[in-house]
């Protein structure tokens, strides 16, 4: 028989220095779940990624036992660190922060494709072009 599903949470978190702190810890703690031991779990399978900020969704079972799916990093976060920027712009239209070029852009959508909602890489590219105009970032013509 299949375990009941009590409910799911979806946390960012750095892949390999996840600590039990807020707003980790309260946040698996108010699920039930033992924050020490996803923690553990969590650092162990994404050591290789060395602090890179990624995405994660946990599953929690009505026996306070788990499952966790790790995702690729936030598309905000993968654009920063293409364009070389500290945070987006407070006001995207008068603003401008920095500027992709379509290279980085395909190279963002690549690594976002499987959690993205896209039939082709075309699509995906759509979808981060428009995150970046989003955030005070240009993308420059092909």
């Amino acid at each position: 028989m299949a375990k009941r599903i009590k409910t799911q949470l979806k946390i960012v978190a750095p892949g390999g220095q996840a600590t039990p702190a807020p707003p980790l810890g309260p946040a698996l703690g108010g699920a039930g779940v033992n924050p020490g031991q996803f923690i553990q779990q969590f650092n162990e399978r994404t050591k290789d990624l060395g602090g890179k900020v990624v995405g994660c969704l946990i599953t929690i079972y009505m026996d306070r036992s788990f499952d966790f799916e790790v995702k690729s990093s936030p598309a905000s976060v993968l654009i920063k660190e293409a364009a070389g920027i500290e945070k987006g712009s407070g006001s995207p239209l008068e603003e401008k922060v920095g500027s992709l070029k379509p290279e980085q852009v395909r190279g963002i959508a690549q690594e976002k494709f499987s959690d993205l909602n896209a039939p082709n890489i075309e699509a995906a590219m759509r979808i981060v072009e428009g995150t970046a105009r989003s955030m005070g970032v240009t993308v420059e013509e092909a």
